[in-house]
């Protein structure tokens, strides 16, 4: 048995493991760093925060509003809530990669078993995974970045931002849209709330995780050779244009649940009174701003998304190299 059929039949073990989460966390930490930036002012116009919704539809709206974060909090309002992307990325990604490692060895063990199908499923699967491990630290993080700093009122910590989602109250005077039975567990469970959106995040991950790996895998197997030894050449600028070209598609295709998944997240703040089903949220988008509501921040997704997506396949190949994986 070659030396390649040797670390194919380890695969499953702790060590391979192990360095596979840890490639998969370090790509996406690199990553989010990148576009942090993006990805506050995103948060703010996918969520129609009332001070920014007069930023959204242009590119130039989103540079003042990133403009006026900076220039009222400084890099500090950039990067807030970032702490609470770091703590999640890094499971994410993690889980993600090494998910998609996993289920693409068992499905597509050799190259010629590759097939487009055999690539959507195992990227869906490999992203559905990690939403449910990491899903409440996604909430945390955007109820963090929701918040606009003011001279009277600082943004709220990663711990207030915990015990805040964990005291909302849904024992109001004003009648709820939350069906009997879910007020009841979310009564008697609390931590049910970190998991606002939850539904539609899990619908939307199948198209952006499915799409996103399909593509990868697509474009890789098409424009890259096989090097003598039966894999990929390492080519870091193949792997960067490719990831983003992905991270385009996977957006695009994806994007309408996003929009619904924000809103429904920091609903606790905008709709107290209400636990948000996400039809409702859905129904609430179209009456209010049609079908381009749901596109709200597309540009800005573009530009955060693609290069985002560029790095995190990059650098997941990189230290995949790197750490012999």
């Amino acid at each position: 048995m070659g030396p390649n059929a040797s670390a194919g039949s380890n695969k499953h073990s702790l060590h391979y493991v192990s360095r596979s989460i840890l490639a998969g966390g370090i790509a996406g930490c690199v990553a989010k760093t990148v576009v942090a930036p993006l990805d506050r002012v995103k948060i703010l116009f996918q969520a129609s925060n009332p001070d920014f919704q007069k930023y959204t539809g242009s590119w130039s709206g989103a540079l003042r509003a990133g403009t006026k974060l900076y220039r009222e909090g400084g890099v500090q309002g950039l990067f807030q809530g970032h702490s609470a992307t770091l703590l999640r990325i890094f499971p994410y990604a993690g889980i993600k990669f090494m998910a998609y490692d996993q289920i693409h060895n068992v499905l597509m063990p050799t190259r010629e078993q590759e097939t487009n199908t055999r690539r959507f499923l195992a990227g869906a699967t490999s992203g559905i995974t990690s939403v449910f491990c990491t899903y409440p630290l996604e909430v945390i993080r955007v109820r963090m970045a929701f918040h606009i700093k003011s001279p009277n009122k600082q943004p709220p910590s990663f711990i207030q931002a915990c015990k805040h989602i964990y005291n909302e109250s849904t024992n109001l005077s004003t009648p709820l849209s939350t069906p009997g039975q879910t007020r009841h567990l979310i009564d008697h469970f609390p931590l049910l709330k970190f998991y606002r959106g939850f539904t539609v995040t899990i619908v939307g991950m199948v198209p952006y995780a499915g799409v996103s790996f399909l593509s990868w895998g697509f474009f890789r197997s098409h424009l890259l050779p096989p090097s003598k030894l039966g894999h990929d050449a390492p080519t870091p600028i193949a792997d960067l244009g490719i990831g983003a070209v992905s991270g385009l598609i996977a957006q695009t295709a994806s994007y309408p649940f996003e929009i619904v998944r924000r809103q429904m997240q920091v609903g606790g703040i905008t709709r107290p009174d209400r636990w948000l089903r996400w039809d409702e949220t859905v129904s609430s988008i179209w009456h209010s701003r049609g079908w381009r509501g749901f596109y709200v921040g597309l540009s800005i997704g573009y530009l955060k998304v693609v290069p985002m997506t560029a790095v995190s396949f990059a650098v997941w190949q990189s230290c995949m190299h790197m750490l012999n994986v």
